[in-house]
């Protein structure tokens, strides 16, 4: 694609839509080659804009990085487990719920690539510490939504009351991004199938009495 082309789609776009082009474009990029190795090129391609655009939005690619934990990752782990789970009426339910209609868990880019939160952890938590206080706030947010959905379980006398919300919460989401590392490790969902009827039991296990009866 030529720089003319480039310039007559940029043009004809509002920043808005631009600036979302380029984090989405970044995203994939990023997603399969690893933030490192992700190409400015093929993020403008991609995008269909100029690189006069994308430094009009970022400042550098370390900004276009750190937006993409913002406006892509961040939201997805809200859209999907936080706000859930916020609204939830009985929280064993929801968190199976939850996992069960996950797509990118039976996916094959997920086999692939893994999960992109967890890959950038792995890449980019011990080279830069903005990186990792960014990626820390949406697994944080996670924990904290599924701490708060069984302490109100245990309220409702939904959960068990020898469950330690907290506790299952940061064990909840190790195991979930463990299957994640394995997966992308071995290229195979075989862990996924082996181990997650054995998640699922430990969840039911989770119930109330009253719940189980």
């Amino acid at each position: 694609m030529n720089q003319t082309n480039l310039k007559s789609k940029s043009s004809k776009r509002d920043p808005d839509k631009t600036r979302e082009a380029i984090l989405q474009s970044a995203y994939e990029e990023i997603y399969v080659n690893g933030f490192q190795s992700a190409s400015l090129e093929n993020i403008l391609n991609r995008a269909g804009v100029t690189k006069g655009a994308l430094y009009h939005h970022f400042a550098n690619k370390l900004e276009l990085g750190y937006a993409v934990v913002d406006d892509i990752i961040t939201p997805f782990f809200h859209r999907v487990w936080v706000e859930p789970l916020g609204k939830s009426e009985n929280p064993i339910d929801t968190i199976l719920e939850i996992v069960s209609s996950l797509p990118a868990e039976t996916s094959d880019d997920f086999a692939k690539n893994g999960c992109p939160w967890n890959n950038l952890c792995q890449e980019m938590s011990p080279l830069d510490e903005k990186f990792r206080r960014k990626l820390s706030a949406p697994i944080d947010a996670w924990r904290e939504a599924l701490t708060e959905a069984l302490r109100r379980g245990k309220v409702n006398g939904q959960v068990a009351e020898f469950v330690n919300p907290k506790s299952v919460a940061a064990f909840v989401v190790a195991i979930l991004e463990g299957f994640a590392g394995l997966v992308k490790n071995s290229q195979s969902h075989e862990v996924t199938e082996l181990a997650g009827p054995e998640l699922f039991f430990y969840l039911n296990s989770l119930r109330s009495e009253k719940q189980t009866t």
